[in-house]
């Protein structure tokens, strides 16, 4: 696999993703699109635990498709759930709606 570059810092988001994974990428990022939806959910019907495994996986499969960022989010997620901070859950549905609106990937 490649190096990743993520520029998060303008409007467009720019990451270098193995073409060995060109196939995957896009059912990868509809499940997260999916996850949005079931976290938002998940925090208004209180459920805590959904959005700690979700958060979870995320982190833990994130970096392995080439989005660290994906990772980031996924692991405060998770603690969020934890804490039962309905703030920070919220803050990162938010960045993470946005990473994924701006994504713009390059396959090498």
């Amino acid at each position: 696999m490649t190096g990743n570059q993520e520029n998060s810092n303008k409007k467009h988001v720019e990451v270098h993703i193995d073409e060995e994974l060109k196939e995957l990428i896009p059912g990868y990022l509809k499940n997260r699109h999916k996850d949005i939806e079931s976290i938002t959910e998940a925090l208004k019907n209180d459920d805590f635990s959904i959005i700690q495994t979700l958060g979870h996986s995320m982190k833990g499969s994130g970096g392995g498709y080439g989005f660290n960022l994906i990772s980031e989010i996924g692991k405060k997620l998770e603690q969020a759930a934890k804490d039962k901070s309905r703030e920070t859950i919220t803050a990162c549905l938010t960045e993470l709606k946005d990473y994924l609106d701006h994504l713009e990937i390059v396959y090498e």
